[in-house]
């Protein structure tokens, strides 16, 4: 009877926890096995942060046929209220209110966890879940910082469970269609590329120092961050800006600009970055950049920049976010879920539109139906060990450029790198933010 339960798991959950552990997990029943991955056709998730994007995943994971959210973590009890409500009316099942997701990942029952907290907790909470045997949906972006990455990617292979990063317009039909045009020629060797971020952010201000709210549980929520007092302008929207928890607009939104540029040109680690700009608009406790300029050099003689803008929404390409490719015989744009071709005399070549709505000034659910690919394409590498369409390998190299931008800028360095590893090279400055202090006790592990 063992023997076969072995067999079963190593023939229905290609690539998970339980392959890499022997094919068994320790304290299952009869009973744990017949809701299995493979057994049952849903595959179980536990949210982990569902306040704004993670409120948007979490209904979009209830819709999924395949699928059922069992539990929902959040510091905030609101959040936590306000998501159980609307999961339970998707899928006519209540999830379990489980304030700290550690405590979820000791559920058997949990095959995935899909964070969507504080970008502070990104790696630390998905390296946790691998360690627990669980699947990862992980939104951008895949670090707080280099090392965090390079630790996730490590953990991942050690344990053999899925991760798929939440760049989402890998999976979206008319942007993979794009990208094939790109490859197959069509405006010949694209050797410069462009992407873009633009919006209309309102000042933070100077925040006060006030007691926590009743409803929030401060110190999880800081997590692996060192410890500083709470104020009133940090939740739950502006820790974004402060370095202690966000990474800024560059690994905010930029992240998946460069995702598609690198995509695009067939790159991975540049060998020269450098960055300008700064807080411009606004004097407050902003910390980060609200605008910005990141260019990458590569050593097959292509180049990418990304330009952020946080606080002047005017579009680029009429688009207030996207993509350009430049190439020998003309130039190819991605706008959304369309991409448009032109010839070097700026003539529309081809055009595809997208047919589905997309709001790109909506910060937490910007595409839901379009998402659904992604969302599918990582059930496929649960169940089915299909290759992911953003594998943490290459969320974790997406990532790390946007942050080499900012280190280049927080160090006033122009960065040179090693185009085999993504590593900082002779600069003992710049060097000291590839990773970061943790709060004792804290600081994750593998």
């Amino acid at each position: 009877m063992e023997k076969s339960r072995r067999t079963f798991l190593k023939n229905t959950i290609k690539g998970s926890a339980a392959v890499a552990i022997g094919g068994i997990l320790p304290g299952f029943s009869a009973k744990s096995y017949a809701s299995i991955i493979g057994a049952n056709e849903r595959i179980k998730v536990g949210m982990m942060g569902v306040n704004a994007r993670g409120f948007a995943l979490a209904g979009n994971f209830a819709k999924q046929p395949n699928c059922e959210v069992i539990s929902v973590s959040d510091v905030d009890t609101r959040a936590t209220a306000k998501c159980m409500v609307k999961v339970t009316e998707i899928q006519k099942t209540a999830p379990k209110d489980v304030p700290d997701f550690r405590k979820a990942l000791e559920n058997k029952d949990v095959d995935a966890l899909v964070i969507a907290a504080p970008d502070h907790w990104h790696a630390p909470a998905a390296i946790l879940a691998a360690k627990a045997g669980k699947h990862v949906y992980l939104e951008k972006p895949a670090s707080h910082n280099p090392a965090e990455g390079e630790l996730l990617v490590a953990a991942q292979k050690k344990y053999g469970v899925t991760i798929q990063m939440g760049n989402q317009r890998r999976s979206w039909p008319n942007v993979i269609a794009a990208i094939n045009e790109l490859k197959s020629g069509a405006i010949g060797r694209a050797y410069f590329g462009k992407g873009w971020y633009t919006n209309n952010r309102e000042s933070i201000g100077i925040g006060k120092e006030v007691p926590v709210p009743e409803w929030l549980n401060y110190d999880l929520w800081q997590g692996p961050a060192p410890r500083t007092p709470y104020k009133d302008n940090i939740l739950h929207y502006n820790w974004h800006w402060f370095w202690n928890w966000g990474t800024g607009e560059a690994l905010n939104n930029g992240t998946h600009m460069v995702d598609l540029l690198r995509w695009g040109m067939g790159v991975e680690y540049p060998v020269r970055v450098s960055s300008s700009g700064g807080r411009y608009r606004y004097q407050d406790d902003w910390q980060t950049p609200d605008t910005q300029v990141i260019t990458l050099e590569f050593d097959n003689n292509t180049s990418m920049i990304w330009e952020g803008r946080s606080c002047n929404g005017k579009p680029v390409e009429g688009a207030t976010v996207g993509v350009v490719f430049y190439g020998e015989k003309g130039s190819l744009t991605i706008d959304g879920n369309a991409y448009t071709i032109y010839d070097l005399k700026n003539k529309v070549v081809k055009e595809v539109k997208n047919e589905v709505r997309i709001d790109p000034r909506n910060l937490t659910n910007p595409a839901e139906t379009l998402d659904a690919f992604h969302f599918q394409n990582f059930f496929a590498g649960i169940r089915e060990g299909k290759p992911l369409n953003a594998d943490i390998l290459s969320g974790h190299q997406s990532t790390l450029l946007c942050q080499l931008g900012n280190i280049a800028l927080r160090s006033g360095n122009t960065l040179h790198i090693d185009p085999t590893n993504g590593h900082i090279r002779n600069d003992a400055s710049a060097e000291k933010f590839w990773k970061r202090e943790y709060q004792p006790g804290w600081a994750p592990t593998i």
